[in-house]
């Protein structure tokens, strides 16, 4: 069936496998890359004759439940009946899913100018003979796709929003934070999208009965929290951080790295982690805290 950015299909089901196939340009690496941050062990490039051994591996590895998505294409050589072969349910246990990514032949074009490559089929042709041979090649897949998306007015974000209707459920479209504590003497994550200094607080590391212990710890935390200053950044931060949320699922992001750090990542970047997790889980966020450096003194 054909599928425009209006149309739904029946909700993901646990264990579902993705076959993504169809025109080279038309955003099938996009859509792999976002079907695996929405949870699916993806396999780029893959004949489709090992699509039973993926599904086999995975269901040892990872169980029944994990969902899958395998990418193909017309490279891997006797493509229809080698992908009619190995797609169905009864073929591989799961309930299949094709999705064939097509755009006209002129945005094809433009996009494959674009990274500089040529069409895998082209031969010594032009770009355009290697595209017309991939569609003679993939009609019949196309005919038989379950979802067939056409991308040639499609952006990244938007085919990714797209992908995400389609294969996402409530709880991985949710946009998860990662809160890391760390220790500005053992340098910035490299990964965080937003840094906090909490060093503008007093050190629980010159209290001699609480230098032992760390932000985890209910003494700690509460000499932290009640200094003068918490309450009141943790009540102008939290706003920030939900403002760049919004954008991000707006620009189809699926985590957020919140970074807040102190000298040795101890007591009050731990304590500052632990009560901005708190805020961003009351507030209905897939929000957890990570301690990057406590235990390295």
């Amino acid at each position: 069936m054909s599928a425009s950015p209006t149309e739904q299909r029946p909700a993901p089901q646990p264990g579902e496998l993705v076959i993504v196939t169809g025109m080279t340009g038309a955003g099938r690496s996009t859509a792999a890359k976002e079907l695996e941050d929405l949870g699916h062990f993806v396999v780029d490039n893959l004949p489709p004759t090992l699509v039973r051994d993926v599904v086999r591996l995975v269901d040892d590895s990872r169980g029944i439940g994990q969902p899958i998505a395998v990418v193909v294409d017309v490279r891997s050589g006797s493509f229809f009946d080698s992908l009619q072969a190995n797609r169905h349910q009864q073929v591989t246990g799961r309930p299949t899913t094709l999705l064939f990514l097509e755009a006209s032949d002129d945005v094809l074009v433009r996009r494959q100018e674009a990274v500089r490559r040529p069409h895998p089929l082209q031969g010594s042709g032009r770009l355009l003979d290697g595209l017309q041979r991939e569609r003679q090649v993939l009609a019949d897949v196309r005919s038989d796709a379950d979802i067939v998306l056409d991308t040639s007015a499609f952006n990244v974000h938007q085919l990714t929003d797209r992908v995400a209707d389609l294969f996402g459920t409530p709880q991985t479209t949710r946009l998860k934070v990662n809160v890391i504590s760390f220790g500005f003497k053992y340098g910035i994550p490299v990964d965080a999208d937003y840094v906090a200094d909490m060093r503008f607080l007093p050190n629980p590391h010159w209290v001699p009965e609480l230098r032992p212990q760390s932000g985890r710890d209910a003494a700690v935390a509460s000499y932290v929290l009640e200094q003068p200053g918490a309450t009141r950044f943790l009540d102008q931060y939290i706003p920030v951080l939900q403002t760049a949320a919004e954008g991000y699922r707006v620009e189809g992001k699926r985590f957020l790295q919140v970074a807040v750090g102190c000298t040795g990542g101890k007591h009050r970047s731990v304590a500052m982690a632990e009560a901005v997790t708190r805020r961003l889980v009351d507030l209905g966020f897939d929000a957890r805290p990570t301690h990057r450096d406590l235990g390295r003194e």
